[in-house]
């Protein structure tokens, strides 16, 4: 099963796809690992599979560089804050954090319709 779960998650976070949190579902629920110790473990797996898909996605030029420094300049300082407050939370609460957010966001992927994103490429038809 670890082998299987460690295909799907590489291939889901090559693509970015949201593998580690694949990942994290499994260590946390399927193994029993505390949530801090799967998020860890989660952030270690995730290094090697971004530096490999960032390579490749640089290379197909897939990447907007000013974009990404946009993101970065607040994301950065609330990794920090974020890494902070997990690492002194009680594991519990933040296993129900995780869970809570998980909820929000399938509950507003549920919901959300069919939107383009800001990012579809305007020059292609939409029945392509």
């Amino acid at each position: 099963m670890n082998i299987f779960v460690g295909l799907i998650t590489g291939a889901a976070a090559s693509m970015g796809l949201g593998g580690g949190f694949v990942l994290l579902v499994y260590l946390s629920i399927f193994t029993n690992t505390p949530q801090d110790l799967a998020q860890g473990i989660n952030l270690l797996f995730f290094l090697p599979i971004a530096l490999l898909s960032l390579i490749i996605h640089i290379k197909n030029k897939l990447i907007d560089l000013k974009l990404v420094g946009k993101y970065l300049i607040l994301g950065l300082p609330c990794a920090a804050v974020g890494s902070f407050v997990a690492g002194i939370i009680d594991v519990e609460i933040l296993r129900k954090l995780f869970a809570a957010f998980l909820l929000y966001i399938g509950i507003s992927q549920l919901f959300s319709g069919d939107k383009k994103s800001e990012f579809t490429d305007k020059s292609k038809p939409d029945n392509e």
